[in-house]
């Protein structure tokens, strides 16, 4: 259809003039293809192996905590040996005169006196001596005493009778002398101590999964699924029973409503709509205020 329009729309349609030729761009020295030579002359340049040097190996973050840690338990081995080796509980010179008679008493308020722990030792016998441990450098005490009785079997009825009663405000804790009548006896500091309440240094205590942070694993056997079902079945009774609720309620209402309007009589609602018509003419022909009196007087209100 082209061919039958004018010239000068023709003129329109006419194709534009070929793209001129750029010759290309010529690529870099280091991405031009060259030919594939030998290395043999480059031999020369490398590193004699014999004198290279070992490649140095970097200890990694776990490898030098690992290292930290045995170098450290190292260390508290060897001043364990060296204590262990200089602790005699025999010759300790604060120490009672019997051991056999004297009871061990710790977890004791820091501001327990020692009249206070003796009125309570001497309820079970006669107390000869009491030695309340303190810190050598502070003077403070660390909670934890030493009571001698004159007879064995007074120290063992008092060890019975005091151990976990409430002194202070603290619940003590008292066992029989350990250190001087048992030879195989080491207290907590040098690697040793009686009962699992405490743990040593590195230790953690073993908590099953059961009593972890307090509460107990969500288990999803097959009595979970019992239980989960047994709850959802009584929260669906639960909900028909407040719609079917709601229901009856609702069709009592009705009912009552009903029975009002059955009640009503037909004369009754006559003569209270001629009251009120009487009583909107009247407020026409005298006012509000006038109609309140005149109805007044009549007898109407």
């Amino acid at each position: 259809m082209t061919q039958f329009l004018p010239p000068n729309l023709l003129a329109l349609f006419a194709p534009r003039d070929p793209v001129p030729f750029l010759p290309p761009i010529e690529k870099h020295a280091h991405h031009r293809k060259l030919p594939y030579t030998g290395v043999a002359q480059f031999l020369g340049e490398f590193e004699d192996p014999s004198e290279t040097k070992p490649a140095v190996r970097i200890e990694t973050r776990e490898e030098r905590k690992e290292r930290k840690r045995r170098e450290k338990q190292e260390q508290a081995n060897y001043k364990l040996e060296q204590d262990l080796a200089l602790w005699n509980p025999k010759k300790n010179p604060g120490a009672t005169s019997n051991a056999y008679n004297t009871m061990f008493v710790a977890r004791m308020n820091y501001d327990t006196s020692e009249g206070k722990l003796r009125r309570e030792a001497e309820a079970f016998g006669r107390v000869t001596q009491i030695v309340m441990v303190k810190n050598r450098l502070s003077g403070k005490p660390r909670g934890y005493a030493f009571v001698e009785f004159e007879h064995e079997r007074e120290m063992h009825a008092a060890v019975k009778g005091l151990n976990g009663k409430k002194i202070d405000g603290m619940r003590i804790l008292t066992d029989i002398e350990r250190g001087r009548t048992r030879p195989d006896w080491r207290p907590r500091r040098l690697g040793k101590g009686l009962g699992k309440n405490r743990q040593g240094p590195g230790e953690k205590p073993k908590v099953s999964s059961k009593h972890e942070n307090g509460r107990e694993p969500p288990s999803h056997g097959r009595s979970y699924g019992r239980a989960t079902g047994y709850i959802r079945e009584r929260e669906f009774d639960r909900r028909k029973r407040s719609r079917s609720r709601s229901r009856d309620r609702d069709r009592r209402r009705s009912r009552s409503r009903d029975r009002y309007r059955k009640h009503r009589s037909p004369e009754g609602d006559r003569s209270s709509k001629r009251g009120r018509d009487r009583r909107e003419d009247m407020m026409r022909q005298y006012g509000e205020y006038g109609a309140e009196i005149r109805a007044e007087y009549s007898g109407d209100m």
